[in-house]
């Protein structure tokens, strides 16, 4: 029938440049600095150097793999062909959690901003927040990337002014004022809490770095993903460096380390100490911009983990299904109601249950970031030579020192009381997660299997309901079987799913169900080419998605007298966890005869 289609362009390079630019500029940099400054003293830029370091070794394994094993789950993916089901789906999971628990937190966060100017409810605030957000996820995936191209373009544009006026105002080139970097040592001296200091607040640093990732699951809706993904690992060393590490640089100079307002919010202190006017409303702006951006890609990115989690078996089917727009709907709404669960915590229960759930994610990205490393080191050590066009340097040097460097920053928050409880319950999330995995293989595997019987007329008009396994040789030797001894017409029916298709595991969003139509017609025209040329009559149709309903379509207008449903084997079959055979025995008057087959081809054509 012709090829799968290719992506179309749903993000503009223009925005996804933007959005790996932004994406690892957080609030936590504009507020979380003061309370690493606060326990560093002037070391703190060595401080934001060393997490930065661990964020673009994680980020050039994560290019390394996308370009060599292009996908649309990115880095859970690639946590399932290196170490299994579980490690894919730990991710997944993890990552989406995560991420849902950051957009109740962020849209919180805004609202406390607002009530700087306003004096309205926060949790009424929050919700407005969060609802507005929704909408613009909802709406398209250019909507999305144009507002993320404008927050990050607030976030940058502010960077940008404050790197230009502190370098000034500390080289001595501003009015009144001369070249002066004494505050590095006239406190306590450079390391006034000794030089472990600084690896100390690495635990607070990395987690304000966060989001560095969002541009590689993003770029699987650009135009060209792998020079996307590329391109967004090597620009983020110059995003750490500048960004992070020369802004914190230019907060110990202008400021003393110990100044109070320095603490509690260090580019505000910094401005006006250079004399600059509204400091406090400007940087107020660029801050709530921050918490928006966070919270508008956190949104997109719950979603999109929950697609792929769909794609993979491990989620509702339904998560799958995106609007005209190209949009997973469904996907969205879901991420969106459990941020606005952790807004009704935060205003009823803001010390147990809202603290209770920011604790639970405390520790999750670091877990998903070492499994991203652990994943590299075992796709590497598989992939040809020829197929990696992006490489982690010095392998394996930097890929193991880089999984200890992780590990460490898990072993420091242990030995920190304040952040223990936060590596703790992270853990406890994980083990959750693991035990759901256990529990849904051993669900599905201990369904028995009730072979159907045929009657004892050979039938004359055979149904078949086939996806994965329409193009098996055991469906054809069954078929070929009814058959054989007299005119026996056929119509095969091969539902429209993304998940059984496969097309969900290789396409975004926005052309998934196009691509869709596009393997099920190709599946469907093989299988009727084979019978026909067997001198069988053989018709069929492309049914819907859900494969009972396509069943019951193709039952009222085509009245077999035998079913035929090919399956995967139990242990893998999603239509025996829906009990999809059972159902079809019981609802219809004919015999069904399950076959249990593999697939004869894993994925998609292309």
């Amino acid at each position: 029938m012709g090829e799968t289609p290719a992506l179309k362009k749903a993000l503009s390079q223009r925005q996804l440049t933007m959005i790996a630019i932004g994406g690892v500029i957080g609030a936590g940099l504009f507020v979380g600095s003061g309370v690493v400054i606060r326990e560093t003293g002037p070391g703190t830029f060595l401080t934001y150097g060393l997490a930065g370091i661990l964020i673009i070794m994680v980020m050039r394994a994560l290019a390394e793999m996308a370009v060599a094993h292009p996908a649309t789950g990115s880095f859970a993916d690639y946590a399932r062909q290196a170490m299994g089901d579980w490690a894919g789906f730990s991710v997944a999971w993890l990552y989406w959690y995560f991420w849902v628990i950051v957009v109740g937190f962020e849209a919180i966060a805004g609202a406390k901003i607002i009530a700087y100017w306003v004096d309205w409810p926060l949790w009424l605030v929050a919700l407005v927040l969060l609802v507005a957000m929704t909408a613009t996820n909802l709406f398209s995936v250019s909507s999305f990337g144009e507002f993320e191209y404008w927050f990050a373009g607030v976030k940058v544009a502010a960077i940008i002014a404050f790197l230009v006026l502190g370098s000034l105002f500390v080289l001595g080139m501003w009015p009144n004022k001369s070249m002066d970097f004494s505050n590095l040592w006239s406190h306590g001296g450079f390391f006034p809490f000794g030089p472990l200091a600084i690896t100390v607040a690495v635990v607070t640093v990395i987690f304000s770095m966060v989001g560095a990732e969002i541009a590689t699951i993003a770029a699987a809706e650009s135009s060209d993903p792998e020079r996307a993904v590329a391109k967004a690992a090597n620009s983020v060393i110059l995003r750490i460096a500048v960004f992070f590490v020369g802004s914190s640089f230019l907060l110990v100079t202008i400021l003393p380390w110990n100044d109070d307002d320095a603490s509690a919010s260090p580019f505000v202190a910094a401005f006006t100490e250079m004399g600059i006017p509204y400091a406090d409303h400007i940087m107020n702006a660029v801050v709530l911009t921050a918490v928006l951006s966070c919270l508008n890609s956190g949104m997109y990115t719950a979603s999109r983990m929950l697609f792929v989690l769909a794609a993979r078996r491990e989620a509702p089917a339904q998560l799958v299904r995106v609007t005209r727009r190209g949009v997973p709907a469904i996907a969205i709404l879901a991420s969106s109601v459990v941020g606005f669960l952790c807004v009704v915590a935060a205003a009823f229960s803001p010390d147990t249950i809202f603290a209770f759930l920011l604790n639970s994610s405390g520790a999750i990205i670091l877990f998903v970031y070492l499994l991203i490393v652990i994943s590299q080191i075992v796709l590497r050590y598989r992939t040809p030579d020829s197929q990696l066009r992006v490489k982690m340097w010095l392998f394996p040097v930097l890929s193991i020192l880089t999984a200890i460097g992780i590990f460490a920053v898990l072993v420091q928050m242990f030995l920190q009381e304040a952040v223990r409880s936060q590596l703790v319950l992270s853990l406890l999330s994980w083990a959750v997660v693991i035990l759901l995995f256990v529990a849904n293989r051993w669900f599905v595997k201990r369904r028995p299997v009730v072979e159907g019987v045929a009657g004892g007329d050979r039938p004359h008009r055979v149904l078949v309901l086939a996806n994965q396994t329409v193009e098996s040789d055991e469906l054809l030797a069954e078929l070929r079987g009814i058959g054989a001894d007299r005119s026996t017409s056929y119509f095969v029916v091969v539902p429209a799913s993304p998940i059984e298709t496969g097309t969900a595991a290789t396409h975004g969003p926005l052309d998934v169900w196009e691509a869709t139509r596009v393997e099920a017609q190709r599946r469907l025209d093989h299988t009727l080419t084979t019978l026909r040329s067997e001198n069988l009559e053989a018709e069929g149709e492309i049914g819907d998605y859900r494969p009972l309903r396509a069943l019951a379509t193709a039952v009222g207008t085509f009245h077999p007298d035998q079913i035929v449903i090919s399956t995967l084997p139990l242990e893998d079959s999603v239509w025996h966890r829906f009990d999809v055979v059972d159902r079809a025995r019981a609802e219809y008057g004919v015999p069904v005869i399950n076959v249990t087959a593999r697939a004869k081809t894993e994925e998609p054509s292309s």
